[in-house]
Formats: C-alpha cells, sequence, structure tokens
C-alpha cells in the first residue's frame, strides 16, 4: 500500500509514540497489518495517532520476562506503522491498517500518562529498513518457494502462484513471514532478523521444522 509521506530516514519518524502489545502480530517494512480495535484504550490511541503523526508501533509482550506487576513485559524490537486506512464499524470499534515503516527498539517506557503504553524508541539500529528491496538480491528465492510449496502441498493449501511468482523478493518474504502461522517466539525471530536474507533464511528454517515435526507426527509407530 503506498503512503503519501515517503519516510526516507528515521529523523522523519517521531522519538516517542503509543505502543500496541499484540501476541503474534507481526509487522514488518511496507507490509500491511490489518487490526480490529474495539479496547477502549486502544480507541484512545488510535485517535490521539490520527491527530499528530498517525504512527503507531506494533510489539509482542515477552511471556518469558515476567515483570512482579500485571503489566505484561514487551520483547525489545517492534515495527512502527503508519495509520494508512481507518474506518468506524458503528458498533464502537475501529477498522485500521498499519503500513509497516521501520523497526525499532525501545530505549524506555514511558510512566503512563494515557491509558494506553508509549514508549521513546531508537530506529538507528534497523537503518536498513528504509532502503526499500535492500538486499533482494542476497535471497535465495528458490529455497523460499521451494519450501513454501511442500508446506502448500503437506496442508493441502491453496496458493495464488501467480502472484507469488511477480512478487518481488521483499515482498514475498515479507508477507509469508507475516503470515506464518508460528509462535510468537518463532515471529519475533523473523522481526528481529539481521536484514532481507536473514528473514528468508529464518522463515525457510520455521517452516522446515514445521514440516518435519508434521511427518515425525504421522509416521506410525512399530
Amino acid at each position: 500500500m503506498s503512503m503519501n509521506h515517503a519516510y526516507r530516514h528515521l529523523d522523519e519518524l517521531p522519538v516517542v509514540f503509543p505502543i500496541f502489545p499484540l501476541a503474534g502480530a507481526l509487522l514488518l517494512p511496507r507490509g500491511e497489518l490489518p487490526l480490529n480495535v474495539f479496547e477502549q484504550r486502544y480507541l484512545a490511541m488510535v485517535d490521539d495517532a490520527l491527530k499528530s503523526h498517525r504512527i503507531v508501533g506494533m510489539i509482542q509482550p515477552d511471556p518469558e520476562a515476567g515483570t512482579g506487576t500485571d503489566v505484561p513485559a514487551l520483547f525489545s524490537v517492534g515495527c512502527a506503522g503508519r495509520i494508512t486506512q481507518f474506518a468506524e464499524s458503528g458498533d464502537g470499534r475501529y477498522l485500521i491498517t498499519l503500513t509497516g515503516i521501520a523497526r525499532f527498539k525501545i530505549v524506555e517506557e514511558l510512566a503512563g500518562t494515557t491509558p494506553y503504553r508509549q514508549c521513546r524508541a531508537d530506529f538507528s539500529p534497523f537503518f536498513v529498513d528504509f532502503s526499500p528491496r535492500a538486499g533482494e538480491d542476497q535471497v535465495d528465492r528458490d529455497g523460499v518457494l521451494r519450501t513454501l510449496r511442500d508446506f502448500a502441498d503437506t496442508n493441502h493449501l491453496q496458493v495464488d502462484w501467480n502472484s507469488i511468482h511477480n512478487a518481488p523478493n521483499e515482498a514475498l518474504v515479507n508477507a509469508l513471514s507475516m503470515m506464518s502461522p508460528c509462535s510468537p517466539k518463532e515471529k519475533q525471530a523473523l522481526l528481529e532478523a539481521r536484514d532481507l536474507k536473514g528473514r528468508a533464511d529464518v522463515l525457510v528454517a520455521i517452516t522446515e521444522i514445521e514440516l518435519a515435526r508434521g511427518k515425525n507426527e504421522s509416521t506410525p509407530l512399530h
């Protein structure tokens, strides 16, 4: 999805912005994530974001990091997205789409002055995200497609191969990563991969492990 504002450098993004903790939700640069927003605190978050920079940071709770409070701990890395679609449902919900811009590392979470959580963020470790299609030439496209075909065949999935073959490497790898039915920890590994090639390699490895697990579970014991 095209954005009216093209973010080409980390200085174009706010340092402080709201964060939306959601397990299993993965947003990647230039990817699109539809969200059904219904909790009052997140309705307020969307209202405030629309009044200002329209930036929301998607991030996952970290189930292995305890805080000793009712507020769940978060992974340190998320992805900032711009609200590029917005609609009201008529029953109190917002239907929005976030388009990913760049990953960030939380520097600190701000004390609660709003009903939703906010952070001060650092985008500098992920400056590569501001360069569309960076590193596409290093992606093992044949390996990604081969693994996808094996997964689709094993799970009897219908795939639009025409669209798959026409997709550039960045769009292909990021879309498959966001759609992958893997665990939150695996999604975090996809998010934190150093570059596009690394993400493609992680995606292939996760899928191959899942395929091997499925074969082992279906093999009868003698």
